[in-house]
């Protein structure tokens, strides 16, 4: 099950160093619901070795400014505690997989 990302908890997980997949999102958007069963599933798949979460934008506001996000969802990958790639939009599995893999 994927991580519920807050203000208090995103440094502490950013400092492990571990690879980590964050989904910005927010309760009011279509596509992040369509982007939500995704993000789940890739919970499950890649768990213990990659750290999934996800921030809601309305809770997370300086998170959200933090890395610069504008439109929802959001995906923010990081490798050894730095942002290295994003996906923006509702994209399929596949995509992110991908981009998984390659912090991994």
């Amino acid at each position: 099950m994927a991580i519920v990302v807050t203000e208090q908890n995103f440094n502490d997980m950013l400092a492990t160093g571990k690879p980590m997949m964050i989904d910005f999102s927010a309760t009011w958007c279509g596509p992040c619901k369509a982007l939500a069963p995704i993000v789940e599933e890739l919970a499950n798949e890649y768990e213990g070795r990659v750290v999934i979460g996800k921030a809601d934008v309305d809770e997370c506001p300086d998170l959200s400014m933090r890395f610069g996000i504008r439109s929802v969802p959001t995906v923010i990958f990081f490798k050894d505690g730095k942002a290295v790639d994003k996906s923006i939009g509702a994209v399929p599995k596949n995509m992110l997989v991908e981009k998984i893999n390659s912090i991994l």
